[in-house]
């Protein structure tokens, strides 16, 4: 379906099954084949159309390679070790193993601007969090399953020096994507509308002032 099509009534439909198609699959479920480089060009480039105001891309994403899992792990240890000084050599193990199970795991990181910045770092992280919702929804559509993880070692020392993060930039989560091995979850129930919408009530007028 090419953009000109955007309008044909059978789009929204093809839309709605995608969404609702999109679920998370855990990444210790996640396997090879990771999307290759056509389709992980074509997953990134999904996050160009989040909405973004004024331009700025308030959002990037550090791909994690393989070459670099082993350093990744050891900030999950250092971070661990830095909550907690008498963290057992088991629960150190765990958090290492967090860094090779994804076939495809990036950093996603958001630039939250400053004080003095017109667009508000509220709004850029909606803007971060519809280029993620995209790339998600472009992986559903190339087959993928995906996860988004996060966990206390996002705002650690180790971490923010490993990605290189600079002080107005946060790590939102981590994007993990891969074949699904099976054995899901249960699909969890959608919350119907009614649940999070409500209307404004309207406002009696107020006399102007003489």
């Amino acid at each position: 379906m090419d953009r000109s099509s955007a309008t044909d009534p059978a789009c929204a439909d093809w839309a709605e099954t995608l969404i609702h198609a999109r679920r998370t699959v855990l990444p210790k479920r996640l396997a090879a084949p990771a999307p290759d480089a056509a389709q992980l060009q074509r997953i990134l480039a999904a996050a160009s159309a989040a909405p973004d105001h004024g331009e700025l891309v308030p959002w990037r994403f550090v791909v994690v390679p393989e070459a670099a899992r082993a350093a990744l792990a050891d900030v999950f240890a250092e971070a661990l070790r830095e909550r907690d000084g008498a963290a057992s050599d088991e629960q150190l193990a765990q958090a290492r193993e967090k860094a090779f199970r994804a076939p495809l795991l990036m950093l996603a990181v958001a630039d939250l601007g400053d004080a003095a910045s017109e667009v508000p770092g509220s709004e850029r992280l909606v803007s971060a969090g519809c280029a993620i919702q995209n790339m998600l929804l472009m992986a559903t559509a190339l087959g993928f399953g995906s996860a988004l993880t996060s966990g206390k070692a996002l705002a650690s020392r180790p971490l923010r020096a490993l990605f290189a993060l600079r002080e107005r930039e946060q790590a939102l989560c981590f994007v993990n994507i891969g074949t699904s091995t099976g054995g899901k979850r249960g699909s969890r129930q959608r919350p119907l509308p009614a649940r999070f919408v409500s209307e404004l009530a309207p406002q009696p007028m107020t006399a102007p002032e003489r």
